[in-house]
């Protein structure tokens, strides 16, 4: 890959709802944001831990858009 087709994983400053982990793996992965929030809510309704975590977790490791 050159260096123009380099993907970084960065959390999105401009398709965000709360911190941009979903619209950062979303550019990432190259499909919607939309899929990735769907599956971090159905991860969180056994108990909220499966889901939240993750995301805290990403959250936290992902660095955010310069």
């Amino acid at each position: 890959m050159s260096e123009s087709q380099t993907r970084l994983l960065r959390r999105s400053k401009s398709d965000r709802i709360f911190v941009g982990v979903c619209g950062g793996l979303g550019a990432f992965f190259g499909i919607r944001p939309f899929w990735f929030r769907v599956g971090f809510v159905i991860a969180s309704l056994p108990g909220g831990l499966p889901g939240i975590l993750p995301y805290l977790l990403c959250w936290i490791i992902i660095p955010e858009e310069s």
